[in-house]
């Protein structure tokens, strides 16, 4: 289940939506709330002892169609906040509308945020056991994190991509069988999905080849020692580790 040799494999802890390995003890997925404690425990087995929150305080809440954990099936696992936004920013609406929703975005978004998420690396450098990232979809913000944590784990650019495409699919799926929650973000189909699909990856593309993680991170106060502890949970130097990607 925890796909530590399979490339772009789709974890399925009970009730994760858009959960994907990104690279050795690393993970991603949308929100934990959707998790049962079923999805707790299997998680738990597999290794994980911390997740991180990615979202903004006030979308940390429970949902009347959530399942109901008890506390003491999460209590095993750290859960920890850091967000990688202030949307009270004042340039955040004019950057990115009502949320960051496309890699075209994502180097305003490093470049205003770039302590927030560097942060998120730190933590990741601190945790015990196997760490999961999420946000609320799964594909934006816990796919900035993701890519900058594969291209430490040297994955090739275009696995990288293919990364953010299965997760955009994986969220577009969700919204066409649960409804979109968001009218400027809907569900997709057929030639449209496509299309956005196209752009989205063109944009990734461009972006990546504007960043370098290694440099980032440091210039937002990651030390070397820090960035080394990722890359030993990433697997990185070890056989086979260029094939393992979200």
């Amino acid at each position: 289940m925890d796909g530590t040799t399979s490339a772009h494999h789709a974890v399925r802890w009970d009730g994760a939506v858009n959960a994907w390995h990104v690279a050795g003890d690393v993970y991603r997925m949308g929100r934990h709330e959707w998790l049962t404690g079923t999805g707790w425990q299997q998680m738990y087995d597999d290794g994980v002892r911390t997740v991180i929150d990615l979202r903004a305080s006030r979308e940390r809440r429970q949902r009347d169609t959530d399942p109901k954990v008890p506390d003491h099936v999460k209590a095993r696992i750290d859960v920890v906040h850091c967000p990688t936004e202030d949307p009270d920013h004042s340039d955040f609406s004019e950057l990115f509308g009502p949320y960051l929703k496309d890699p075209a975005q994502y180097g305003d978004y490093l470049q205003l945020f770039g302590e927030k998420i560097a942060a998120v690396f730190k933590a990741i450098a601190a945790s015990p056991g196997k760490v999961v990232v999420h946000c609320s979809a799964g594909r934006d913000r816990s796919g900035v994190i993701a890519l900058l944590l594969q291209q430490l784990a040297d994955i090739d650019q275009e696995e990288i991509v293919r990364g953010y495409e299965l997760a955009a699919r994986g969220i577009n799926e969700r919204h066409r069988t649960h409804g979109a929650p968001h009218a400027h973000d809907p569900y997709l189909s057929g030639d449209d999905l496509e299309a956005m699909l196209a752009q989205r990856r063109a944009s990734l593309r461009d972006f990546l080849g504007s960043i370098d993680a290694v440099t980032f991170l440091t210039t937002n106060g990651v030390t070397e020692v820090q960035i080394a502890a990722v890359r030993a949970k990433l697997g990185s130097g070890l056989p086979g580790a260029a094939n393992m990607q979200d």
